[in-house]
This record gives structure tokens, sequence and C-alpha cells, in this order.
């Protein structure tokens, strides 16, 4: 039996883990993988909505939703790393997995540049991130001591306790062709937020 760290002889049958990773380029490596998690999301996604005769949206659709709130999650790290060090901050990443709390420093951190136009056009180029967000966490029931980030990974959290959907009498359902719609939103938002912030005001502006 092959290994599965090892090259297909055909090029097209080979993934690459570094291909799109630059060495000592921590915030881009970042971004990088954020797209990727926010495309494998989509893609499987699209994928289900094609053809969902064998129901297997109703499985796949833990990892679509995993891939895609880690996607968030690197883009808004990445953004505060990057805010960061325009800021001259010696902090680099600063948050666990909590994306409301995340999207909150991203935000304190533009309110701090005293710039009303830059957190303005931030807040209405990511609107669609802004009330996901909103939404999923009137689902998730933090109460301030767990977050609950991890539902689409664990049917509990660390304490045993439920998450959401598992005792629901009702069926907790998702719409995959808005899930598709808002999440392609989502995802150039944040990918254009990051390179702004990156590309054009740390790397150009210096």
């Amino acid at each position: 039996m092959k290994n599965i760290f090892e090259r297909n002889i055909d090029i097209d049958k080979t993934a690459y883990l570094n291909w799109r990773i630059t060495p000592n380029e921590d915030i881009v490596n970042m971004i990088a993988m954020a797209e990727g998690f926010i495309s494998s999301s989509l893609e499987l996604a699209t994928r289900c909505l094609e053809d969902n005769h064998d129901k297997k949206a109703d499985m796949l659709i833990f990892p679509i939703l995993t891939n895609a709130n880690h996607g968030i999650e690197l883009y808004l790290k990445s953004i505060i790393w990057t805010l960061n060090k325009l800021m001259l901050s010696n902090s680099r990443i600063e948050g666990s997995h909590n994306l409301q709390q995340l999207l909150q420093v991203v935000q304190s951190k533009l309110k701090s540049r005293k710039d009303k136009d830059l957190i303005k056009h931030f807040n209405t180029e990511n609107d669609d991130l802004i009330k996901y967000i909103e939404e999923l966490f009137s689902k998730i029931k933090t109460d301030g001591k767990k977050d609950n980030m991890d539902f689409s990974r664990y049917p509990m959290n660390n304490k045993y306790d439920k998450h959401f959907y598992i005792d629901c009498i009702t069926n907790v359902e998702i719409d995959l062709e808005n899930f598709i719609l808002r999440f392609k939103r989502i995802k150039d938002s944040l990918d254009n937020a990051a390179s702004y912030f990156y590309d054009i005001e740390l790397m150009h502006g210096n």
C-alpha cells in the first residue's frame, strides 16, 4: 500500500501542500488557507445542490459549516495580525475561535485608526458576514464562558452539553442555495479586505 504523503504519477491527481504557501510569509499563508477552507465548503455545498438524491447534504453539512467558519476565522485573524503590524504592535493573532469576538476585534482596531470612512466601508462590504455571525450566534447559544463554535465538529461541547440542533423537536435546516450565494460574497469581501490591508497598506504603504 502506498503512503498518503506521496505523489501520484499524474500531476492532476496530486495535491501539493506547499505550492500556495510561502516561507516566512505567515499572514499570506493564513490568507491562502482561509481561501482554501471556504472554497472547499462552497465546493461541497455545490455538489450537494447539484445532486442530493442520496441526501448526502445531511451528512456533509457538518464539514461544510466547519470549513466555512474556519475560513472566516483565518481571514479575520490575518486581518487582525496585519492591523497589529500597521499599528506597530507586537501582538499577532488575538482571540480564539469565537467569530463574533474576532469580528469585534477587527472593528475595534479599525475604529482606533480614527478613519470613519474605513470602518464604514468595511462594515458595508462585509454586511453578509456581519449578518451571518449575528444569525449564527443567535443559534449556538453562547453564555460568555463557552462560545459553542464546535457545534459542527461535535454533537456536544466539552462539558457534554448537547448542541442546539440535537434535541430540537422541529427540523433545523439550511438553504444550500442561499448558503452558496451568501458565502461567495463573504469569501470575496473578506479576501478583498485581507488583501487590501496586507498588500496595499502594509507592503506598499511603507
